[in-house]
């Protein structure tokens, strides 16, 4: 029988041994979805869509890989029989790509993943085990705060409160439209947490002012970060097949600077997720988070040239 081709991420030819650069890391976890579903197809959607994504990006003077040694991995699996037991496969599985000979770009997968990914990032030299000295920037449409949803503590609806308690420093949100009281309240009251309403950078009114805000902080922005990307915080009409999409979100190109003027700035960015990917028929959602990705690999090369 002939062996079947491996699918690489952008479709490009990879290095089978490493050290390599860049590691794609696919993360099919579904357990706590509360709305749309299909979580679980999401990472290899994605990295089957980004064989259409263009390899050129104006950050650098090659396109990519642009000299940087690829690898996309096997995609993470477990067996076990609960949620917590799969998390802690999902932590294991990350920790070896911690060590900061790399950049880890995982796709997801619900935002569940999020909590073993940051215990799993204690590890990097960056951080010296002291995960408080992490910056979390989160663009997400939810602000993912609550202490449990449907009786879950561990859920994509708490994966930011779950790696607070974990014990990341800081979470900068940037688009949150959609949280209930209890976030909102809790966002206000702890100072780890900044967050910045989608309408106060993309209203009709305040917009610009807001947006011109919101890119000087980032600017601002020191140390080792970690970037998570929920798709739903591009506005709904680019990603209509997400768990739960919403209205007044990122435009593309709003994403697109966000990500350039983080890499920019003096942070660290040792490594990131994009999450919540659902594939749809007409490939809108798992394109577009293709996108996604493929300009956090380019904001990363262009960081280190």
């Amino acid at each position: 029988m002939e062996e079947q081709q491996k699918v690489t991420f952008l479709g490009l030819e990879e290095f089978e041994d490493g050290p390599w650069d860049i590691v794609i890391l696919p993360i099919p976890f579904e357990m706590t979805t509360s709305w749309g579903e299909g979580t679980k197809d999401g990472p290899a959607a994605c990295i089957s869509a980004s064989s259409q994504v263009e390899l050129y990006d104006p950050l650098l003077p090659e396109e990519l890989p642009c000299g940087m040694r690829m690898h996309t991995a096997e995609a993470w699996s477990s067996n076990a029989g609960t949620m917590m037991e799969q998390l802690d496969s999902i932590r294991d599985y990350a920790v070896k790509w911690m060590d900061g000979e790399q950049f880890p770009l995982f796709l997801g997968g619900e935002h569940g993943i999020l909590p073993p990914l940051m215990q799993a990032a204690t590890g990097h030299p960056s951080l010296g085990g002291d995960l408080s000295r992490l910056t979390l920037i989160q663009v997400d449409a939810h602000a993912d705060l609550r202490d449990q949803l449907g009786g879950e503590r561990f859920s994509h609806g708490t994966a930011v409160r779950r790696s607070l308690d974990a014990g990341i420093g800081h979470v900068v949100q940037i688009g949150t439209r959609a949280l209930s009281k209890e976030e909102a309240e809790f966002s206000h009251k702890d100072e780890r947490v900044e967050t910045w309403y989608a309408r106060d950078f993309m209203g009709v009114c305040d917009g610009p002012k807001g947006w011109a805000a919101l890119k000087e902080r980032i600017s601002q922005i020191e140390g080792p970060v970690w970037l998570t990307f929920d798709v739903d915080g591009l506005d709904g009409s680019l990603v209509p097949d997400t768990g739960t999409p919403v209205p007044g979100g990122l435009s593309h190109w709003a994403a697109v600077e966000i990500i350039e003027d983080l890499f920019a700035s003096s942070a660290e960015v040792i490594g990131a997720d994009v999450n919540e990917i659902v594939p749809g028929e007409d490939r809108l959602t798992q394109f577009n988070a293709a996108l996604i990705a493929t300009k956090i690999m380019a904001a990363h090369v262009a960081s280190r040239n």
